[in-house]
């Protein structure tokens, strides 16, 4: 009662709300350092490993996602010293969209930490004077009370040291256990600590750190502007983005990962939820082995694998023909309806022999397709300043319109005959309302229209994970390109649209 009374003094419940490791004495007894190799084998462990640490102490190499620090050649167990600094700072979680990130080393997910079996880790906690919120750090890979989070409770502008034995090996979650811990977690305090065995991992040509992660903003998917954190959200359990590496587009583009033909991939991937559990897969790859969980035991020819909030795995893979593989969360819809969507592009010779395709389709990417989605964020910053152009407008409809639209519209707006109705010199669209169209990608059409001379007789879907500047980019897009008559729709007008509501169903129906 006493311990209990002493940490809610200090504002938190750290040893209820963090996540226990194993009891100390499992591994490091005088019977686990003398065991016979063989038995050394089973254990993961080689003797000598639980000694005292050995040289001169070391200071850990950190990595910035998506990069690992480098594999670590020793054999023999050390004094590593982890330095690790909380950081509250304002970064895009989309094109003009800002959030809030509480972070380890200023990134979400916060820095990999790579150590060896049987190290002495004094690990050392800042948080910068700038943060407004005490913070502390549950590592999974601690055995000892809260995983270290009882010993590190840190205010602003304050430093906290503990020290640990890295008693047993794998990959592992940590994060931040300060109370509302959901909450902490969900601002992106979480990241990977990598535990080798003494004998260290088998040797691949890539290594790369990906890390899952649900947030909850007050504004709806890519609604511009800052977005502040929404408890309410989050209880409920229904995120606005999924995200890896915590942003949207953070594995795409000019930062997608990269390989060549014949090359191994490791990757680390991890799930800091705080809610959702992670269905990872790799579009057109089949992983050699998972080490699922982040223990030492593998599972062969694996499509797709199961990450628990809290939880991390290992997946190697040999990649043996050129495009662009696209990571998912398989749970589909928060790939590419909340942003769960990484690339891995591979260069290299064809192998006709084992896949005779072009590569991946880039409209099958979503608006990820686009290298970079630089004109949508332009476009937002102009509306924020007031001095948005139709020009600006047109370039960002026009990157939002390849991943939208193209699909069924094609590229060049000339539609499928038969089946999508042309958007190029369209009749159709020049007869319509500014209301009528602003209504079709809000409200989506069923029924036989007529464009250009020819009857067409599909449905559209409502598409309403549209934001109101995004519809009125496409739509401006649209109205200027292929010889359609111009024109410019803005945000506000389709705002009105949208709180007007569709419009009521025709008699009869």
């Amino acid at each position: 009662m006493k311990l209990l009374t002493t940490i809610l003094s200090f504002g938190c419940v750290l040893a209820l709300a963090a996540c226990s490791g194993k009891p100390a004495g499992d591994a490091a007894t005088p019977a686990a350092a003398g065991q016979t190799q063989a038995s050394a084998s089973q254990a993961s462990t080689t003797p000598g490993d639980f000694g005292p640490p050995q040289g001169e102490p070391i200071h850990a190499v950190l990595g910035v996602p998506p990069n690992v620090p480098p594999p670590i050649n020793r054999n023999y167990p050390a004094k590593v010293i982890v330095d690790l600094e909380v950081i509250e700072k304002d970064m895009e979680i989309s094109e003009g969209v800002t959030y809030t990130y509480w972070t380890f080393g200023g990134t979400t997910p916060g820095s990999f930490i790579r150590v060896r079996q049987g190290d002495t880790v004094e690990f050392h906690l800042k948080n910068s004077p700038t943060s407004k919120m005490p913070h502390n750090i549950d590592l999974h890979g601690v055995t000892g009370p809260g995983g270290g989070a009882a010993s590190s409770f840190t205010a602003p502008g304050h430093e906290s040291q503990f020290t640990f034995k890295a008693l047993n090996p794998g990959i592992f979650v940590y994060h931040c256990a300060t109370a509302p811990v959901g909450m902490h977690i969900g601002n992106g305090m979480y990241g990977l600590i990598l535990i080798e065995p003494p004998e260290g991992l088998p040797k691949v040509d890539h290594e790369y750190y990906i890390m899952q992660g649900d947030f909850y903003t007050t504004g709806k998917y890519r609604e511009k502007g800052h977005q502040p954190f929404d408890m309410d959200k989050a209880i409920d359990e229904h995120p606005t983005y999924v995200l890896f590496n915590g942003h949207e587009g953070s594995l795409t583009g000019d930062n997608a990962l990269t390989a060549k033909v014949g090359e191994s991939v490791r990757l680390f991937v991890g799930n800091g939820g705080p809610n959702l559990v992670s269905s990872f897969h790799v579009i057109g790859a089949i992983f050699d082995k998972v080490y699922y969980e982040g223990g030492k035991h593998a599972q062969e020819n694996v499509q797709t694998t199961l990450i628990p909030a809290g939880g991390a795995m290992m997946a190697e893979f040999h990649v043996r023909v050129p495009g662009s593989y696209v990571l998912v969360d398989h749970s589909i819809f928060r790939a590419f309806n909340k942003g769960a969507l990484g690339i891995l592009k591979v260069d290299g010779p064809e192998n006709k022999a084992i896949y005779s395709g072009k590569e991946v389709d880039a409209v099958y990417l979503g608006d990820r397709a686009e290298p970079n989605l630089q004109a949508v964020a332009v476009a937002a910053q102009a509306h924020a300043t007031g001095t948005l152009s139709k020009d600006e407008q047109i370039a960002a409809g026009k990157q939002l319109f390849t991943g939208t639209c193209s699909v069924c519209h094609q590229a060049n707006g000339e539609g499928l005959e038969g089946v999508f109705p042309p958007l190029a010199k369209s009749d159709f669209l020049a007869k319509l309302s500014k209301e009528d169209l602003i209504g079709i990608p809000l409200h989506g059409h069923t029924g036989k229209i007529t464009v250009n001379g020819k009857d067409y007789d599909s449905v559209m879907p409502p598409m309403g994970q549209l934001t109101d500047d995004e519809v009125a980019n496409i739509l401006t897009f649209v109205l200027n390109s292929w010889g359609n008559p111009g024109g410019q729709i803005s945000k506000e007008e389709v705002a009105k649209v949208r709180a007007a509501g569709p419009p009521a169903p025709a008699a009869g129906h």
